[in-house]
């Protein structure tokens, strides 16, 4: 079956010595045009999901889309269903992800994005939640989402806010590269593209692209890491 996707899935929300969304809203601005007139925002990542809504609200404003946070909706799963693009914000993805079974909008939002084509942006914890599983995410297991498969607009993971080793650091700990490769040593895992802050990953239908100002590694299991420039064309990801 032939997927309308269209998706930014974006490393962080915030760049340093720039605003919220600031690097990434020219790609945002081109992924919803002048279509799309309302964007339904997702802030179960935070805790305080008032406060969230407002800050994604006076940004998408800005940009000129009107904004309605899922939080604030009597029927979750209608909002849904009546959105014209979905914004899942950063924060924690377990949390997220919780949130996301509880009120059954998995399968929900892949059919909205998977075939009816509506946008979907992600940042973050966001991005995490549009691959096969959250299990390459940064964070901490804070609550139990009763599974790690998320929503699979992707065949594949990603990791946001990739670090690369810091030569002159006393840590001793692991690195965010041998914990992925750790992951890698189960069988039948499948890549995982990881964004640095100040990249993202532009979907569209059977085409995928790297944009932004950093570059990206890419880890196949088996395989050693390799490093992407912005404008790497991964659409092959799109076909595992």
């Amino acid at each position: 079956m032939m997927t309308l996707r269209r998706l930014l899935l974006v490393s962080n929300s915030t760049l340093h010595g720039g605003g919220y969304l600031e690097h990434c809203q020219d790609q945002i601005q081109q992924l919803l045009g002048e279509q799309v007139k309302r964007v339904l925002f997702i802030p179960y990542a935070l805790h305080n999901r008032d406060d969230y809504a407002k800050i994604a609200r006076q940004k998408f404003e800005s940009l000129g889309y009107a904004l309605d946070s899922i939080h604030e909706a009597a029927d979750p799963v209608d909002s849904v269903l009546k959105s014209e693009a979905i914004f899942i914000g950063g924060g924690n993805t377990f949390r997220l992800l919780k949130a996301l079974y509880d009120n059954n909008l998995l399968p929900v939002i892949r059919k909205k994005v998977i075939e009816d084509g509506i946008p979907y942006i992600g940042s973050s914890a966001g991005t995490n939640v549009a691959t096969i599983s959250i299990n390459t995410t940064n964070d901490m297991p804070i609550v139990y989402p009763p599974s790690l498969q998320a929503l699979g607009l992707v065949p594949f993971n990603i990791n946001p806010h990739f670090l690369d080793p810091d030569v002159n650091s006393k840590h001793m700990g692991e690195t965010r590269e041998q914990r992925i490769m750790q992951f890698h040593e189960e069988p039948d895992t499948p890549p995982v593209l990881a964004l640095r802050e100040g990249c993202m990953l532009l979907v569209e239908g059977s085409k995928a692209t790297l944009l932004g100002i950093t570059k990206a590694r890419l880890f196949l299991r088996g395989k050693s890491p390799t490093e992407h420039e912005p404008g790497q064309d991964f659409s092959f990801l799109l076909n595992q």
